[in-house]
């Protein structure tokens, strides 16, 4: 379901509207659109403010999910998004995404506010699989921010079959989860 509070060009307000909007602090962007300069930012608008690019056929995967998540303060400059449908796409795909046309199984998909994104567990493992240094830098944004999800991407990897770079995402996981436990003191029990 839409949000009430994002606006889009074309929408109840034209573009230029908008624009003025913004300027008089009224209203700032947020992904795709614009929502009122008083409202907290909240994953459900990060979304939100993706449909006009995502639409039903794709989900937000990468970076434009991490930052859906909470895990970045901006959006990426080009949205990554994948394919959902099972029918490859015919249309025109625009130019601000990064397209990629492998079908995303359902499990690794959550729709938040009518938009379709990656799970965060799905988000961290391409991250850290991915060859690309603002990746890189992401997937670790994502581990400070939720921490847990080592455990859930490692378990994501372990069961997902042939992809590439699995090794190294792995062994990239777990040096981070050993990381993460140095700082902590050992707790007995007994």
């Amino acid at each position: 379901m839409a949000s009430p509070f994002l606006y889009f060009p074309g929408g109840p307000l034209s573009a230029a509207e908008l624009a003025a909007a913004r300027l008089d602090g009224d209203v700032v962007e947020v992904g795709e659109g614009y929502m009122p300069a008083d409202a907290v930012e909240t994953y459900e608008l990060r979304a939100g403010s993706l449909a006009p690019l995502v639409g039903d056929a794709l989900a937000a995967t990468h970076l434009s999910a991490a930052w859906v998540h909470g895990a970045l303060d901006d959006p990426p400059t080009r949205h990554a998004v994948q394919r959902i449908t099972v029918r490859r796409l015919s249309q025109v795909i625009d130019l601000r995404v990064r397209y990629r046309d492998l079908r995303l199984p359902p499990e690794d998909v959550t729709v938040i506010c009518g938009v379709a994104v990656t799970t965060p567990a799905r988000t961290l493992a391409d991250l850290v699989r991915s060859r690309d240094d603002a990746d890189r830098a992401g997937a670790l944004r994502m581990i400070a921010h939720r921490p847990a999800l080592i455990d859930a991407a490692l378990a994501w990897l372990a069961l997902s079959g042939p992809v590439h770079d699995k090794r190294p995402a792995a062994q990239f996981l777990r040096e981070r989860r050993e990381d993460a436990n140095v700082g902590c003191p050992m707790v007995r029990t007994r």
